[in-house]
């Protein structure tokens, strides 16, 4: 190749032009240019429209904002205008006045007090439904005869709604504490050991004959089989059963308890506060969005795979 050649090349890359092609071979493909004014001009220029052209995250976090935005907006408008349809406002207090009652409410040491002890009420109760949940549902999968001792007897117990154990566990417990820690418990513990033997039973069974070919002991199969096999499941149950202990602690809380969250709704209700009301609503949705959302971030680090293939789907 001569050096004029070699200087018509090189000058035709700098210039961003196609150098031109030898006879007989392929044409070469143009090189990547300055994008045109057109292209430019349809990159979202506003910040919602950025948002939502990120993907699904980004669209999911705008929408959600969005929809709890209608709704505030909704809600101030029924209390202000006092709307009195197929549901009357009557009496219901604005978002306005809601927050203004929480911002008295957080230098209250009485009210901080009332959400940490249903803090430390639903912990207590939800761990100790999953410590005892999670084994058990594997077990019962595992062995039959343990499923056919246990499995009656749950499914007899499960449809008892957990305000109806209320009575029954302040005679078993000493103490109105220890009792609601166990309808928390039992409210909890239901959804979990059913996700959990669902799991079980959804297994394929393909990877537990390979995991005994290859000489797996029984406790190589719990730990390196089951246990990974169920655990989208066994996260299942726990979202579920985060949700439910909140019911069940909300309700024992109102009937028989003297301090938590609960509690200090239904005392708002007596005295006719009625934004303590909604502020004691409004605090127990966000500490069970805040608890589901710690067990699903948690289920996303241990699961990461279950994490890319939810994603996908999600496209």
């Amino acid at each position: 190749m001569s050096t004029a050649t070699v200087l018509k090349l090189h000058g035709a890359a700098g210039t961003g032009q196609a150098a031109p092609a030898r006879e007989g071979a392929a044409p070469a493909a143009p090189l990547p240019g300055p994008l045109p004014a057109s292209r430019a001009a349809e990159a979202p220029a506003r910040p919602w429209a950025a948002l939502l052209a990120r993907g699904p995250s980004g669209r999911a976090m705008a929408l959600g904002v969005l929809s709890i935005a209608a709704f505030l907006v909704a809600w101030h408008l029924a209390s202000t205008y006092r709307l009195d349809a197929f549901i009357r406002f009557i009496n219901v207090p604005g978002p306005l006045v809601v927050l203004d009652r929480l911002a008295h409410a957080l230098d209250n040491p009485s009210f901080v007090q009332n959400v940490l002890i249903s803090l430390r009420r639903i912990m207590l109760g939800f761990c100790l439904a999953a410590l005892v949940g999670v084994p058990l549902g594997l077990v019962m999968g595992r062995f039959r005869v343990v499923r056919e001792c246990v499995f009656p007897l749950s499914e007899a117990l499960r449809p008892i709604p957990a305000i109806a154990w209320v009575p029954m566990s302040i005679m078993l417990w000493p103490t109105t504490e220890a009792s609601i820690v166990f309808i928390t418990f039992l409210g909890s513990f239901f959804p979990i050991l059913v996700n959990t033997l669902h799991g079980m039973h959804a297994l394929d069974g393909v990877l537990v004959r390979a995991a005994r070919c290859l000489g797996a002991s029984e406790r190589q199969l719990f730990l390196e089989v089951y246990l990974p096999g169920t655990l989208p499941q066994i996260f299942t149950g726990l979202t579920v059963g985060m949700g439910v202990a909140w019911v069940s602690l909300i309700a024992a809380e109102m009937i028989s308890g003297q301090f938590g969250i609960g509690y200090f709704t239904w005392e708002a209700y007596s005295l006719i506060q009625y934004a303590d009301i909604v502020l004691g609503m409004v605090c127990i949705g966000v500490l069970g969005l805040l608890s589901s959302a710690v067990i699903r971030m948690i289920g996303g680090l241990v699961m990461p795979w279950a994490r890319g293939s939810a994603v996908q789907e999600g496209r």
